[in-house]
């Protein structure tokens, strides 16, 4: 029976530390993808605006 409690103890503690690590790393990886979108249309608009100075010359 000891051993029993043993294991559950060491399991929750386990799942208790991953569920909060996930939950804190959530909302970097929502601000990391926004991140990367902003990023990608920044870029498509300078590519558009330097094919649009190729164009023009």
């Amino acid at each position: 029976m000891e051993d029993f409690i043993t294991n559950i103890v060491q399991t929750s503690f386990s799942i208790a530390v991953a569920s909060y690590l996930l939950v804190r790393m959530e909302k970097r990886m929502e601000d990391l993808t926004k991140a990367v979108v902003e990023l990608t249309s920044v870029i498509k608009s300078k590519e558009a605006n330097e094919t649009e100075k190729r164009a023009a010359t």
